[in-house]
């Protein structure tokens, strides 16, 4: 089978790559840095150089693959020019027009938690737009939009926090539950899609393990040795004000201070809980702990 996967080779692209290679199918790579050329031929795979935001490019990747593999690739929060929703609808707005003009029948899109939310789930609200901007495709192309819950290294956040003032903590209580995912299970479950698509409109969550705030503390605690680490709740007003002072771009911590708080209130996880899915991922917080001990050891 001939796969085209956008995302370079990030902590998912790689892992999916290197799976759908070993599998013995075709894999197209797309990348806007040449650099990377060296290291996606080395995976087994055919590196194609180029933006994602240029429709004809990404028409002639497209072309001739039975699935393609769509992400909105991170964004740079401390961009102080970024408009991030915008970001978000221009990449939409190519990998669905690419989809049209190349023929493809198959597409597996990675959104997020809270997609299902036109407002309210703060820097997420441009998947809600991905994913209803791909829908209109026609009936006949097969998509199915992944939604990861939250990945466990947006933790590595937390590194300083814990350094210099000895706690863990964001506007969330410690009672709060939230879910969690690696890369490699996010990984997995996209290969399993880009090999077993359903025809129609699907959403796939994928959840590693829930788990509350406090014993998420207890497990990173004791990873790096400060057993007795506590998860503080600050005010959204503080946690605002923390990620301005460290330099992300206003708009955008407000936005990521929204997020949060949509946890907090339910909001984010509503047709998660409804739909009840499985918590099918493999990798545990306990084993990415031990990741997150040698970052901050490091430090």
């Amino acid at each position: 089978m001939k796969v085209t996967l956008a995302g370079s080779l990030g902590r998912i692209g790689k892992t999916l790559a290197q799976k759908l290679v070993k599998e013995g199918h075709t894999v197209t790579v797309i990348s806007s840095n040449p650099d990377r050329s060296k290291d996606i031929n080395t995976l087994g795979a055919i590196p194609s150089i180029g933006s994602l935001q240029d429709t004809n490019f990404l028409t002639s990747v497209f072309t001739g693959a039975d699935v393609v593999y769509a992400i909105v690739p991170p964004a740079n929060y401390f961009d102080q020019t970024l408009d991030l929703y915008q970001y978000f609808v221009e990449l939409g707005d190519s990998f669905k027009m690419a989809v049209e003009n190349s023929g493809v029948k198959k597409l597996v899109n990675l959104s997020s938690i809270g997609a299902h939310l036109e407002k309210g789930n703060g820097i997420l609200e441009g998947t809600y737009y991905v994913e209803n901007v791909l829908n209109s495709l026609p009936e006949d192309v097969a998509i199915t939009h992944i939604r990861p819950v939250e990945i466990y290294y947006n933790l590595f956040q937390f590194v300083d926090l814990i350094k210099h003032q000895g706690i863990i903590g964001s506007n969330l209580d410690k009672d709060d539950v939230n879910a969690w995912v690696s890369p490699e299970d996010i990984a997995e479950a996209v290969a399993n899609e880009i090999i077993n698509i359903k025809s129609g409109r699907n959403v796939r969550y994928i959840a590693s393990e829930e788990l509350t705030y406090s014993e998420l503390a207890t497990i990173l605690g004791n990873a790096i040795g400060k057993p007795d680490l506590q998860w503080v709740k600050f005010t959204d007003e503080q946690v605002l004000e923390n990620l301005i002072n460290v330099g992300m771009q206003p708009a955008i911590a407000h936005k990521m201070v929204e997020m949060y708080a949509a946890i907090h209130n339910g909001l984010l996880y509503k047709d998660y809980r409804k739909k009840e899915p499985k918590i099918e991922g493999k990798v545990k917080m306990k084993d990415f702990a031990k990741e997150f001990a040698v970052l901050y050891n490091q430090k």
